[in-house]
Order: structure tokens, then sequence, then C-alpha cells
């Protein structure tokens, strides 16, 4: 038998936490990403224009060294660590100069940095690293060794001039973190040449030393965005001239902190597009809501002139993938506080960010239209033939389903769109909830069908006493497709939506109609389930309203659990929010929020957050016993010792 008393136990201190664990902190296919927070570091002296150049060499020896004329990584001792402060950054997880965030007007007020977790991870994931500081007048040397274990302490290591300051990092990678030992070289490329966009009158250059002596680029581009743009589109012709701008919030009664805002590029062109966003200078590969708050603002401004003129022929109304299907584009977001998807800060979730970006850009660019009206006759006569073909599909598709009528369930609030891939069907737990979505829903996309009580468990229902339910048959009906089992081919052609989103109550009941649901689609549905289909909405539990504080104005967050909303809470007070100002309230069920809400959280793709459910061909066997434990009538006994051993992993709410 294992031993299991005190000493089982381990604490993970210092950086030890990364190594132990390093895909949670950072990418693990190559150093790139550990590197890379090093050049974010250096990027952030830029964007306040403290530095003016950047130097990244790649040695011959693996290693890669970040150089930057900036004010130096502050060495004098910290105020609360005791410690020099250049050694509590490369060696404390959350230790930066970028959460104080209160009024834009921080150290790093507009910085890609979040968790301040970037360079200690690269430390922690690293057999060696060196910095030097020049500041003051002083040369400053550190070096760390074996994933941050201090080799030799901060000490003056001679004079410089008092105007030359800066900071030089040096990091030999760990190649046993990473599945390929060497940094790739295009990727950093790509990164640096993004930074060199983004910073006016800043030089970027990359050494490569090999043997046969060294290779350098410098990236320089004075006219900006739509300089990169064009480099992007590979000199493609544009339909209408590229539209550029930028727009940042004064903080006056804004609704937003000075200084945040946008600036953008984008037109459309012949063949395939091209989009790159940044946040803060940090490069999101996989967009996030700044994208859509782009989108949205684009498309607002387009419709609205298409309208003005009259240029939409009878019974066309445009969508926004219409408009910005083929739009290329460069967006550059400054947000003081970004939430990001993950560590690696590839995709933007915070929800502000759309409202902030189009706001910013829907004005100008329906100034500009207005202002040449051929262009916007070009590009709204563009929408509306991408708008005419969507239909056109559409309606191939529709004449195929009309061969047999159907009469839909008289409480389902159906989509008004054609386009059934397009559509969605949200299942909302009861009355109340249903009549907040219906205002909150797109009408054109988003259909709703309320529930009453809770759906019968059909695990172990006859095929042909399924729809005697009422609710599963409204279900089904709602769906245009019969049940199936996990071995047939259902004709999916009927499908009338493309995605199904079950929205509960984020308490036991809501879990519990969840299950239930899930239980009906995997047996009796699989198909749905195994393409990805089925979808669960993750409504929060807790509102957090912050109470405006200097030139921030007031703010509202959204927690879905209890760790969430400790996490919001600490962050909060960390930016020096007092703890006795900060409001929580707890929603009871989905029918207490408003519309607006609801849209924000649940419904409005740019915002919501759902969990897509499949399960692959392989996992069925393995799903099917588990259903089978859990939801069969003749297995309590199985369900009581499931409970008995994995009951501690339950979070109850009771």
């Amino acid at each position: 038998m294992t031993l299991y008393d005190e000493s089982s136990i381990k604490v993970l201190k210092g950086l030890e936490p990364v190594r132990a664990r390093p895909g949670m902190y950072t990418r693990t296919d190559s150093p790139t990403h550990v590197i890379q927070e090093v050049i974010d570091n250096a990027a952030d002296e830029a964007l306040p224009g403290y530095a003016k150049n950047i130097l990244v060499r790649v040695h011959l020896d693996g290693s890669v060294s970040v150089a930057d004329d900036g004010r130096g990584i502050p060495v004098g001792p910290h105020p609360t660590e005791k410690e020099p402060t250049v050694v509590v950054v490369f060696t404390r997880l959350h230790a930066g100069g970028k959460f104080d965030k209160t009024s834009g007007e921080g150290a790093y007020a507009f910085s890609g940095g979040l968790h301040g977790v970037g360079v200690s991870v690269t430390n922690a994931l690293s057999t060696r690293l060196s910095v030097t500081v020049k500041r003051d007048g002083e040369v400053h040397q550190i070096e760390f060794v074996n994933g941050g274990r201090l080799e030799k302490p901060l000490e003056v290591t001679g004079k410089c001039a008092k105007k030359d300051s800066g900071t030089l990092v040096r990091a030999w990678p760990d190649p046993a973190f990473f599945d390929s030992p060497r940094i790739s070289l295009p990727e950093l490329e790509r990164l640096l040449r993004a930074k060199a966009v983004l910073l006016p009158g800043v030089t970027v250059k990359l050494v490569i030393e090999n043997q046969g002596g060294e290779q350098e680029k410098a990236w320089s581009y004075p006219n900006g965005l739509p300089q990169y743009l064009a480099e992007l589109l590979n000199d493609a012709e544009p339909l209408i001239p590229a539209f550029s701008g930028e727009r940042y919030a004064d903080g006056e009664g804004s609704g937003y902190a000075k200084g945040e805002g946008a600036a953008w590029v984008f037109t459309w062109a012949e063949g395939a597009g091209a989009a790159e966003s940044f946040v803060n200078l940090i490069h999101t590969a996989q967009g996030g809501t700044h994208e859509a708050g782009l989108k949205a603002g684009v498309f607002d401004a387009v419709k609205s002139f298409a309208e003005h003129h009259g240029l939409l022929p009878r019974g066309v109304q445009l969508r926004q993938e219409d408009v910005c299907g083929r739009m290329s584009f460069v967006l550059s977001a400054r947000i003081l506080d970004p939430q990001f998807q993950g560590q690696v800060k590839e995709k933007l979730n915070s929800r502000e960010a759309v409202k902030l970006v189009s706001a910013m850009v829907r004005d100008p660019f329906e100034v500009w239209l207005n202002g040449h009206v051929e262009h916007g006759k070009t590009l709204a006569e563009l929408a509306a033939r991408a708008a005419a073909s969507r239909l056109k599909s559409a309606q191939k598709v529709e004449k195929r389903k009309q061969s047999s009528v159907v009469v839909l369930p008289g409480k389902l609030s159906d989509a008004s769109g054609a386009d059934s891939e397009s559509n969605e069907l949200f299942l909302v737990e009861g009355d109340s909830a249903g009549g907040s979505a219906k205002q909150a829903r797109d009408r054109e996309t988003q259909a709703i069908l309320p529930l009453r009580g809770k759906v019968l468990n059909t695990w172990e229902v006859e095929p042909e006493r399924l729809y005697a339910n009422n609710e599963v048959h409204d279900i089904a009906v709602a769906l245009g497709v019969e049940r199936h089992g996990i071995g047939d081919h259902p004709d999916l052609s009927g499908l009338r939506y493309g995605k199904v989103i079950l929205m509960a109550d984020a308490d036991v009941d809501g879990s519990h109609i969840n299950t239930l649901l899930l239980t009906l689609f995997f047996r009796h549905f699989p198909r749905l389930v195994e393409q990805g289909r089925i979808c669960v909405a993750q409504p929060p539990l807790y509102r957090v309203d912050v109470p405006a504080r200097g030139k921030k104005p007031m703010r509202r967050f959204y927690a879905l659990d209890d760790d969430e909303l400790t996490a919001i809470r600490d962050r909060l007070v960390r930016e020096g929010v007092k703890p006795e100002s900060i409001e929580v309230g707890r929603f009871k069920g989905l029918g207490e929020m408003n519309p607006e809400q609801l849209r924000e959280t649940a419904m409005s793709p740019a915002t919501r957050r759902v969990l897509p459910v499949r399960v692959s061909r392989e996992e069925i066997a393995a799903a099917t016993a588990m259903f089978d434990m859990l939801m069969g009538k003749g297995e309590a006994g199985s369900r009581r010792e499931w409970m008995e051993a994995k009951g501690n992993t339950v979070e109850a709410d009771i």
C-alpha cells in the first residue's frame, strides 16, 4: 500500500511550478515563446518612447540575447521583497511593472504583460540566463543557472554615461523542456517585423550567427500599418484604397480610460486576404474580441452607408460575413487591462474590447465612405453580391427541405435567416430566461426554445416511446433530424441549425438539466455530438461592479465560479481598488439577467463563453460505459461506488 501522510504533499516554490508543468505557462514546441517574453519586455520599453533600438542576436551555441536602450530594469532593493528588483523580476512568478493599471499612467500602462510570469518563465526553463543593466551611470550584471538558481549575485562591473541606459538579457533555453531545442527563425522574424511596424521610430534588428559569419536583418516601416498590409497582400491590387486611422480615448466621459483605443488599416483585395491583430504589441494569432469589434464597426458603417444611398436590392439583408468575409486588415489595439486566453496570449478575451474598437472605427469609416462615394458603392456592391450568393445557396437547401410540411413547436422563436448552417438553436431553462433570451438574441441567426422543468432521462427509453415526451418531441421537430443510434448513418439534410447551445442556470439544477440534455443527444442524436454541433453555454454566477476611480471609468466583470471571482477580486486589489468598494452580486438564474447582460455573457458570439461537446468514434465505448453507470436505472450500486471514490473532487453548491 502506498503511504499517504504529511510527507506526500509537495509544495512547489519559486519557479518550480514552471519546470514541473511548463505547458501551463508557455508553448513547448520550441523555445521561441520564452524568448518572445524577453522581446515583449523590450517592446514595452519602446512603446512609451523610452527605447529606440531593439537588437536580437541568435548565437551559435543556441542561446539568444535581447538588448534594448530603454531605462534599464531597476536594480535597487525592492520595497517589500528586500532583494534587488532585477532578482524579483526574474525569480518571482507574479512580479512585474504591469499590474498597476488604474489610471493609464503606470510604468507599463499599455503592455502585453498580464500575469507577471513572462521573463521568470524564461529563466525557469533555461540552463543559464544572464542580465546586464545599464542604469544611472553604472553597468550591473547578474547570472542565473539551472532554472533560476542565483549563480552570480548582482554586482557593478563598470561605468557608463548617465544617458547610456538599457537592458541586455541572454538566455540558454533548456532543450529538455521543448520538442525542438532550436528557436523558430521564421516565427522570430515575423515577430520582430511586426514590432517594427507597431513601434514608429524604433529600429528592430536581428543578427543570426553561423559558421561563416553573421547574417543581419533590420526592419523599419516609416509608413507603419499601411506599408505592412501592402507587404502582407504581396502587392495584390486592392478593390478600394486602404482605409487607415487611429483613435484613442481622452478619458473625459468616454467610458474608456485615457489612451485606450486602436490603430488600423483595412481594405478588400482579390484573392486570399490577410489579417493580423495585436494588443499592446502582442501578436494575437487567434484573434479575439478586438477583431470582433473591428468587424462590427466596419459592418455597421457599410450597412448604414448602403441603406442611406439605397444600394441594397430588395429582400437582401446584409450580414457581417458579407461585408467582412474578404476584408484584409492589420489592427493594433491598446487596452488598459487586457484579458487573454492563456499565458501564451494568442487570443484576446476582454469583452469591453468589442465596444471599444467598434466605437473607434465606425464613425471615421462612415465619414470616409460618404466622402468617397464611388469607393463606398464598390464596397456595398461587393457585400450585396456576397449576400445574394449566400441567399441563393440557402434557398437551394430550403427547396430540398420543403418536400414535407413540418409544424414547428409553438413556443419556438425561430431564426429568420435561411442559412441553416449559420443558425443556432438555444435550449433555455425556464420561460423566464426564455423571455430574456428572446430579447437578447440576434433574430436572424438565433432561435430560442424554452424548456419547462427537467427533461426526461432518455438513456433507457425505447426509441418508439421517445417522442411521447413533449419536450423531447419539440426538440426533435425543431432540429429537423430523426433520432438515430451510434452506428447509424442518418440523413442530416433536414438539420435546421448548425449549432445547438444548451443554456441553463449556473447551479446544480442547471448542471442536472444539461446532463439530461447531453444524455438525450448522446443516446438518440449521436451524430450531432460527433460533429461538434452541441455546445454548453457558460453563464456567469457572479457580477462584479467596480466604481469609477481616478481616470478609470466604472467597470463590470462577470465571474463563472468562485475561483474566477477570487481571481478578479485579487487582481482588483492589486490594482489598488479597495475591497469594500467592490460590489458582488450573485445571479440566482438566467431569468435574473436583463437581455443586455445575457447577450454579452452567453449569446453574442464575440463575447460569450461556450464549451463544445465532441466525442470521437474512438471514445464512444468509454463514454457509453460512463453514461450507463451515471444514468442507468439499475446502476445505483455502481454510482454509489463511483461517488465514494470520486466524491471528494466535486464542488457542491449547497
